[in-house]
């Protein structure tokens, strides 16, 4: 792979501010490798939209560069960036059919009446809805509209797609199966996605890398199970996933272990990440599907702490238990719905126990 293969699209120090004075995106440097999949992530306002609004054309940056494959598009309308795009409303023209639709990004590039059809009917094939081709959008259910405008964003065959929130309007169960629809279409195709959403199960399930955002600032940028698995700090952790915290102070730190003294008192061992020293604050992050309520399981090592059942929860495939930990009355624990697997009774106190390196001490 060449260098502008890697920097297929590139943000160097930019900024944005809408009013002059506070910026919304903060010296983004953020580079994306032709053919990748890469999710910006993040809570409302936390400006990875505005990220993709500046890289579609429709705002402007207000300091440094947007490049794509190597040529600065700053300057550039977005009609001449030959960027695919899919938004959460669909965007399709209520009064065009669904090939019509399709068919109007090529008649913009002026492109024969032949060629157009051809390409229309391969995009209706690539989703799946070449039967559905003289229907109206208001003809379609929602699932149906996302398909079309997925296609739309494709038939001109563009290497670079930009998606805002694409699955946001769909059902659970409905968005769940887009989701693989569009990992799928992308593996195909290798074309690049730029996708954004706050759905993080979303982001973990699609994508090559995530940029996690917090008040215009990439907070990490790493694969899923990075992600996931080793958070840089307390706010990843927050936001990726599901994660109980219990606050303490560092009482010793090496490179490899910290131990830390909980506010309740009691001592346990953690990876530090993002402290540096002791008598330190520090914010202790243990993923609910880490922690064993049976004893019997716990590998070798484990550390194991009082805790007290205030709910056991049945879901289907896990059950779901709260614990009062340490003054935590919201700590979480996932277990696997098997037969062994006990179910804990509100009120009674057990014991709960994890390995040290599934313990992770960061910024408080």
């Amino acid at each position: 792979m060449t260098e502008s293969d890697n920097e297929f699209v590139c943000f160097k120090n930019v900024q944005k501010s809408y009013d002059g004075k506070i910026l919304v995106v903060k010296d983004l440097n953020l580079s994306i490798g032709r053919g990748e999949f890469l999710t910006m992530l993040g809570p409302s306002g936390s400006g990875k939209t505005t990220c993709l609004l500046m890289l579609a054309g429709f705002e402007t940056a207000t300091h440094g560069q947007i490049l794509l494959d190597g040529k600065t598009i700053n300057n550039i309308p977005p009609h001449k960036r030959g960027i695919g795009m899919v938004f959460q409303n669909y965007a399709l023209f209520p009064h065009m059919s669904v090939e019509e639709n399709l068919s109007f990004p090529l008649e913009v590039r002026s492109m024969g009446r032949s060629m157009r059809e051809q390409k229309v009917k391969h995009a209706l094939d690539m989703v799946q809805m070449s039967e559905f081709a003289t229907r109206r959008p208001s003809q379609l259910s929602g699932g149906q509209q996302q398909r079309i405008a997925l296609a739309r964003a494709l038939v001109f065959e563009p290497e670079l797609v930009l998606m805002d929130e694409p699955l946001g309007a769909l059902d659970k169960q409905l968005r769940e199966h887009m989701q693989f629809e569009i990992k799928h279409l992308h593996e195909r195709l290798k074309v690049t996605v730029v996708y954004v959403t706050h759905d993080q199960t979303e982001a973990l399930t699609m994508s090559d890398r995530v940029a996690v955002f917090d008040d215009g600032i990439i907070q990490q940028l790493a694969s899923p199970d990075t992600l996931y698995e080793e958070p840089i700090n307390s706010f990843v952790a927050q936001f990726v996933g599901e994660n109980n915290t219990l606050t303490g102070v560092v009482e010793k730190i090496d490179k490899s272990s910290a131990t830390v003294r909980l506010d309740s008192g009691d001592m346990i061992s953690a990876m530090p990440v993002n402290i540096h020293k002791s008598g330190e604050r520090t914010q202790v992050s243990i993923r609910p599907e880490r922690v064993e309520t049976d004893m019997k399981r716990l590998p070798e090592g484990g550390y194991t702490i009082s805790a007290e059942v205030l709910e056991f929860i049945y879901m289907g495939d896990v059950f779901r238990t709260r614990l009062k930990v340490a003054g935590n009355d919201d700590f979480i624990v996932k277990s696997r719905n098997s037969p062994d697997q006990s179910r804990l009774t509100p009120g009674e106190t057990i014991k709960i126990g994890w390995l040290p390196q599934d313990c992770r001490a960061l910024d408080a």
